[in-house]
């Protein structure tokens, strides 16, 4: 795709797109969707289902083939996810998380590390987890004190001692790809290692009691004299910070997608819903006011899909401000989302409160996506500096 060509041309999906969307969508429905609140209430992470979907390439969605990767683009990805979450944001999420992970094994390490690893990820046999935030830095990541040391006989080990917070998957990933410190203060002192999940050492605090996102679990991952061969660093000493960066650029996109689907999801719900309710001897889609919130949740959501398409189309073709468009469509989209799904709330009134209706969980789920992966603030500093030259 052009630059100069017009977004009408740009997004019109092809024929693969469209059926990446109905393959996705059809699993969403049977797998996915009829389960979503019960592991929600339950607090059940369905790993089974999830690695089912290693068998649809969605374990290794833009992973080269040559290691069992599906070789698709971040748009193709987008789609994946967007239909997903439509089904349940925090399963979609889940697998978006793997994906960064994989993406930064397959991009920054060697043909024997991506050959080790990606086949057995991309299958799904093994789930990954991103461990970059730390109790006491999540927004100043470059600050993180997490310390990997030389040990054995030549170097041939490293030594991790420091705990990570709010990991997603932990405990039950087989994978975790760490940012610990190996040098000097800031960002080029951090590099990456692949820890193996029966790593000696390696520990896990109590799953967090979180607002939403109940489906999967969240915990500290913890480094106790944790011993992880020097053959599992990604690129060398000191490139762990560039590399979580970009991972991140892609992992914006992919939780955009997620907040899309859950929008989607919690639109459909109001329309359906006010259609049936009756109030005042007519259905309360017939009152203009409520036919205006609609119409702005409609025209806020296709603007949604509309920037989110035009960031993935940047990554895609690795333009000079991919990363701008990549913050300024986590901003957008996981802000306007979250709003369209409190809305689809309100105009369920009591009953969208209430579990068995499914917003109420939609709202929670969404809620976090304007936190992780960059909080919304940290995006607008990006897009800041974008502009100011920096």
């Amino acid at each position: 795709m052009d630059a100069a060509t017009p977004a009408a041309a740009q997004f019109e999906l092809n024929e693969d797109q469209r059926a990446i969307q109905e393959m996705t969508a059809a699993f969403a429905a049977e797998k996915v969707a009829p389960y979503a609140l019960e592991w929600d209430r339950e607090r059940h992470f369905p790993s089974d289902v999830i690695r089912e979907t290693g068998a649809l390439g969605f374990g290794g969605i833009y992973i080269r083939d040559d290691v069992g990767g599906s070789g698709l683009g971040r748009l193709d990805a987008v789609l994946i996810f967007e239909a997903l979450a439509a089904a349940c944001p925090a399963f979609s999420s889940m697998i978006s998380i793997h994906n960064m992970a994989a993406w930064m094994i397959d991009t920054f390490g060697s043909d024997e590390q991506r050959r080790r690893f990606l086949p057995t990820m991309t299958s799904m046999e093994w789930l990954a987890s991103y461990c970059l935030t730390e109790p006491g830095s999540g927004s100043d990541a470059a600050a993180l004190k997490t310390r990997a040391a030389r040990s054995g006989g030549n170097g041939s080990d490293y030594v991790l001692n420091g705990t990570k917070q709010f990991i997603s998957g932990a405990g039950d990933s087989d994978i975790y790809v760490v940012m610990a410190r190996t040098g000097e203060d800031g960002p080029k002192g951090v590099s990456t290692f692949v820890v193996p999940g029966d790593a000696p050492g390696l520990k896990f605090g109590p799953a967090e009691n979180k607002m939403g996102w109940h489906m999967q679990p969240t915990r500290q991952v913890i480094f106790e004299d944790c011993k992880v061969p020097a053959e599992n660093l990604l690129s060398g000493e000191g490139a762990g910070f560039r590399i979580a960066m970009a991972g991140l650029d892609g992992g914006r996109l992919n939780i955009a997608a997620c907040s899309l689907g859950g929008a989607q999801a919690a639109l459909d719900k109001a329309l359906a819903y006010a259609g049936e309710r009756v109030a005042f001897g007519r259905t309360i889609n017939q009152f203009q006011a409520l036919q205006f919130k609609l119409a702005d949740m409609e025209i806020e959501l296709q603007a949604s899909r509309v920037m989110l398409y035009a960031a993935a189309s940047r990554l895609d073709r690795k333009t000079h401000d991919a990363g701008k468009w990549s913050a300024m469509a986590k901003r957008f989209v996981t802000d306007t989302c979250f709003d369209i799904a409190n809305e689809a709330l309100q105009i369920h009134g009591g009953y969208g409160y209430l579990h068995e209706y499914g917003v109420e969980k939609l709202v929670r789920d969404l809620r976090v996506h304007q936190i992780l992966e960059g909080t919304n603030e940290i995006m607008r500093m990006i897009v800041a500096r974008h502009l100011i030259g920096r």
